[in-house]
């Protein structure tokens, strides 16, 4: 059915706010709540601490990387539609996620993982648009903001429940059924939209997935101390994708990346805040279960007096 002219009606509306809810809050949730469980992980995959933070970075770098992309083809194929293929890559991902049996195989579904998530994240406040009437459309953008918040600051909380009485691999297969849950819901009341009648840039998609993922890996390099050489390529990719991307969108009645935007000084710098705390929080989510963790070996190594 087509989307409709001022939001959905009420016994349409309530579904397509929980499936949307759902979805995002699962995608923010698995940003964080593989942290906590690091150093289980290390010890069940037989893996030390440098290599098991991949399981983190697989999922952040391709969501990072094809967020701004998959935002633009749901303008194309319609949000509801990037929405639903999505969900359905994600929950399989998470399936697979739960029967992994080494780091590698976790890895690999992680990276399917985050392409899903991404999916879901780059429509839903587009979907919000066409789902709320316009006189609720701020009371919808703040509802789906406090969702995104609280699944990021209750993802260690989560994870520490869920270890508590099972195993690590229930912190993916939780998704499953909430998927399902959401997929169902999604289907029966989600709105079509229309389509953007302007081409998908495919070569832009890739030059911007190509800037945000070496931007990435440079970070993370140089994090990890094994920068020198290979960070200052990635850097240097990074920055010829950026540039050639710049340069290609310039005049695109709709950009992947809307620069224009960033000369707007309020517009900026909320955007530069939310990169700091995201990254700040972040950092200490994965710094502090290996912290914790140390600190409670070294107390039980210490003889009792």
């Amino acid at each position: 059915m087509p989307a409709p002219v001022d939001g959905l009606p009420r016994e349409r509306l309530i579904p397509a706010v929980i499936a949307v809810c759902l979805a995002v809050g699962m995608a923010t949730l698995d940003t964080a709540i593989v942290n906590t469980a690091l150093p289980t992980l290390a010890h069940s995959l037989g893996t030390d601490s440098a290599a098991v933070i991949w399981v983190v970075n697989a999922y952040q770098l391709v969501m990072l990387a094809t967020l701004l992309p998959f935002a633009s083809l749901g303008e194309v194929l319609g949000h509801r539609r990037v929405y639903l293929g999505g969900l359905a890559v994600f929950v399989t991902a998470s399936l697979v996620c739960g029967l992994a049996w080494s780091l590698p195989s976790l890895a690999i579904a992680r990276v399917f993982q985050g392409l899903g998530a991404a999916a879901l994240m780059s429509v839903n406040a587009a979907l919000l648009r066409f789902i709320y009437p316009s006189k609720m459309l701020g009371k919808g953008m703040g509802i789906n903001s406090l969702v995104v918040g609280l699944s990021f600051t209750l993802g260690p909380t989560v994870a520490s429940a869920i270890l508590s009485v099972a195993s690590w691999h229930w912190l993916f297969l939780i998704n499953v059924p909430l998927g399902l849950a959401a997929a169902t819901m999604a289907l029966r009341s989600l709105p079509r939209t229309e389509p953007s009648p302007h081409p998908y840039d495919r070569t832009a998609a890739i030059l911007c997935a190509g800037l945000f993922a070496s931007l990435t890996l440079a970070l993370t390099s140089s994090a990890q101390g094994s920068g020198g050489p290979w960070a200052l390529a990635e850097l240097a990719l990074a920055l010829v994708c950026g540039i050639t991307l710049l340069r290609r969108q310039a005049k695109h009645p709709a950009p992947i990346l809307a620069q224009d935007l960033y000369r707007r000084p309020l517009f900026a710098l909320s955007s530069l805040t939310a990169v700091c705390s995201f990254s700040t929080q972040g950092l200490a989510f994965v710094a502090l279960p290996f912290c914790c963790s140390i600190n409670w070996a070294t107390a039980r190594s210490r003889p009792a007096t």
